[in-house]
């Protein structure tokens, strides 16, 4: 499938009232000391031996059974902690992030949806698990950590792979090129959504699946870092990572869509392409 192109989109630009400069910002800013406090609890506790656990604990789907618009409607009650840019539930976000996409890309109904289901897997913190094993910004784990990770300079030092000598190089545990299919990343919503997709086998396109599964890693598609780690194929679906990004961040506004009004409209995408209850 061909890439999007870079120019092709006015509303790439954020909206109006907010300078782009002004999002991600971890400087400073009212929510900035529960941001903050999100990230240290990550950067301490995720570990390559953290991330197999859960890996192993949630690949297998069996937690319960519902549908998309189920999990959907449960982010009416989860506020992400990791976020400078917004303090209103997530379902709201992933209908903005959906509305931008759709008013975008017209003819492209499945990414549609992506914008819609990107951040379901956050439904994890409403499952239990701590909201610093869910949501943020996403890193390789099991390597050297890179500068461009948030907070990277003072959130570390309390994670044992940190003193680790086998995870101390740029490619640690890994080979060069190995491609981010074979990098362990930080435990999150997006493996944990990506692993849903493929479970119940969601009729998208593979650019979908690569998407959502890579969405927050910003060190790489943002900053530029770990391309150390990336195959052909990583830079083929690159465009495609930054070409959701663009919605997934400067679509947050504190004006929130219509939900009722838009409900039917993807309610039929997910009849289409993931229809029915469905193994979490």
């Amino acid at each position: 499938m061909r890439p999007p192109r870079a120019d092709a989109d006015p509303s790439e630009e954020p909206q109006p009232g907010k300078a782009k400069s002004e999002y991600r910002n971890y400087t400073e800013g009212k929510l900035l000391d529960r941001v903050y406090s999100t990230y240290l609890l990550m950067h301490t506790h995720q570990t390559v031996d953290f991330v197999r656990r859960k890996s192993a604990e949630y690949g297998g789907c069996s937690l319960r059974r519902m549908s998309v618009m189920e999990a959907l409607e449960l982010l009416d009650q989860l506020v992400d902690e990791s976020d400078p840019d917004v303090d209103f539930p997530n379902s709201f976000h992933a209908y903005q992030t959906a509305e931008g996409i759709r008013r975008a890309h017209p003819d492209k109904d499945w990414f549609h949806l992506v914008g819609l289901l990107h951040d379901l897997g956050k439904v994890l913190a409403l499952f239990g698990e701590p909201q610093w094993a869910v949501v943020g910004d996403t890193f390789p784990v099991g390597c050297k950590v890179q500068s461009s990770v948030v907070f990277s300079d003072s959130t570390f030092h309390q994670n044992p792979d940190s003193r680790d000598p086998r995870y101390s190089t740029e490619c640690g545990m890994y080979q060069p090129h190995c491609g981010l299919e074979n990098v362990l990343m930080s435990w999150g919503h997006d493996e944990y959504m990506y692993r849903v997709m493929k479970f119940n086998n969601f009729a998208l396109p593979k650019e979908a699946f690569y998407m959502v599964r890579f969405h927050s890693f910003y060190p790489w598609h943002a900053h530029g870092d770990y391309g150390h780690l990336c195959s052909e194929e990583d830079l083929r679906m690159l465009p495609w990572v930054k070409e959701l990004n663009k919605f997934d961040l400067y679509t947050k506004q504190e004006e929130l869509p219509a939900v009722q009004e838009l409900r039917g409209y993807y309610q039929s995408l997910i009849d289409k392409y993931c229809p029915g209850q469905l193994c979490w």
